[in-house]
């Protein structure tokens, strides 16, 4: 029998307007998909005949890369509005307590029903970090691709070791849940929280254990005035706990220089209050950056440098943060308020996402070879029949298509397959917990 004959069938997407991002954009294009990878992306006219496929014709759709969320936590999603005109500090406290007035199931259905809330915003990648698995599972069970970076804490060094050990017992469970879509990392979550020895044994362990590293770091003016001057909210709650403070830094950035963190090419989130220093460390040592300016701009910390960033060959990708602190899911419009043309921002959001998850051997693109990751969004008539790139509409165009691994989970705006079945019950228990929360904030809330 012929190689040909021996082919499984492929599957080949048609729409208006294809935008590899790696290529320019093609009017009438088609991404041919076989066996969960992209086989051939060109104009439909010039279609191989080799090719076997069936043909699946989207209309008034422009055919992207997935986009990827460079920085979530979907576990919060159960917080949306719960918290909204926190400060920062007291916001990060009330996260805490409200993570004991409901139950481990919440957090379960809170973190699916985000999963499945990326799903509908044409996100086919999350660079996810949580305490619990329950991220991992949601993004494994709603078949979207990932990095689930698990999170330590402990600021007093005398912590350290203790929180080594359970993080190290995380992981391995962890682990045996992995799959080829979905991977396990670890996230020491930031330089207020962690203390100097619990970054560098989780560096050393990450470095140990292959295991890629993310943290928040150059978040917020508390945090600067804390690991520069040991001053500020955070400066404060050390004193009164009696906890050490650790030793003073040149800036965020420096202190990760510091404890080894920032040669193991971290995914360094925020990355708000960086100068030209920390720019040309972050840079040398090849690390990358997840912004989230709607979360920044949520708590007032200001903009990143992105322009800066990428000048200095930097990878950034845009993440949306907790839905406790922001109202969408949304990359286009994340990447859009870091700035650039359309086309940089398309890039942004989705290769830009992939580089710094260090994914983009895989996605971030449609080009042969590379994972069928694909996002379809929606156009008027008149920008689907348009000679140009119907760039401006893209931005805003309503999500229609997502596939992930050449499995579909949204077609034209429903969801389809493990999407479809987990969500009415997963978003039904996260309502739930939400109103409970909503009633529990009212409650301790000063009147």
């Amino acid at each position: 029998m012929s190689e040909r004959r021996e082919r499984s069938w492929g599957v080949c997407y048609s729409a208006p307007w294809v935008l590899p991002v790696s290529a320019p954009p093609i009017r009438e294009g088609a991404v041919v998909v076989e066996g969960g990878a992209i086989a051939w992306v060109g104009a439909r006219a010039a279609l191989p005949d080799e090719l076997r496929v069936r043909h699946e014709r989207l209309e008034r759709i422009a055919l992207t890369p997935g986009l990827v969320n460079a920085h979530a936590h979907l576990d919060l999603t159960i917080l949306r509005g719960v918290l909204d005109g926190l400060p920062f500090f007291d916001w990060i406290r009330a996260v805490v307590a409200a993570r004991d007035e409901v139950g481990d199931s919440d957090w379960r259905a809170s973190a699916t029903a985000g999963a499945v809330e990326a799903v509908r915003a044409g996100i086919t990648t999350v660079g996810d970090t949580a305490p619990t698995l329950a991220s991992l599972d949601a993004l494994v069970a709603c078949g979207l691709r990932g990095i689930a970076y698990l999170e330590t804490f402990g600021p007093h060094p005398d912590m350290a070791a203790g929180a080594l050990e359970e993080l190290a017992q995380r992981v391995a469970a962890a682990r045996g849940r992995e799959t080829p879509l979905v991977r396990v990392g670890v996230s020491p979550h930031a330089p207020y929280s962690t203390s100097e020895a619990l970054y560098r044994g989780v560096s050393e362990y990450a470095a140990r254990e292959n295991l890629r590293l993310a943290t928040h770091v150059a978040e917020s003016a508390d945090e600067t005035a804390f690991v520069t001057r040991g001053e500020g909210p955070f400066g404060a709650m050390f004193a009164r706990r009696s906890l050490p403070l650790p030793a003073p830094a040149l800036s965020p950035v420096a202190f990760l220089e510091r404890t080894g963190t920032l040669a193991l090419r971290p995914l360094l989130i925020h990355a708000v209050r960086c100068d030209a220093a920390d720019t040309a460390a972050i840079a040398s040592a090849q690390a990358t950056i997840a912004t989230c300016p709607h979360s920044n701009a949520w708590f007032g910390h200001g903009r990143a440098p992105v322009g800066a960033y990428e000048a200095a060959g930097i990878a950034v990708g845009v993440g949306s943060d907790s839905l406790a602190s922001n109202d969408a899911m949304d990359m286009r419009r994340e990447s859009s308020a870091a700035g650039g043309t359309p086309e940089q921002v398309l890039a942004r959001a989705t290769l830009g996402g992939a580089r710094a998850l260090q994914l983009d051997a895989a996605i971030g693109t449609l080009e042969p070879g590379k994972r069928a990751d694909l996002a379809g969004f929606g156009l008027s008539d008149a920008a689907a029949a348009a000679g140009a790139p119907p760039w401006h509409e893209l931005l805003g165009a309503p999500p229609r298509w997502t596939v992930v691994d050449g499995n579909v989970l949204m077609r034209g705006g429903a969801l389809a397959g493990v999407a479809a079945a987990l969500a009415p019950q997963a978003e039904a228990a996260a309502a739930a917990a939400n109103r409970r929360l909503r009633e529990w904030r009212a409650r301790v809330t000063p009147a």
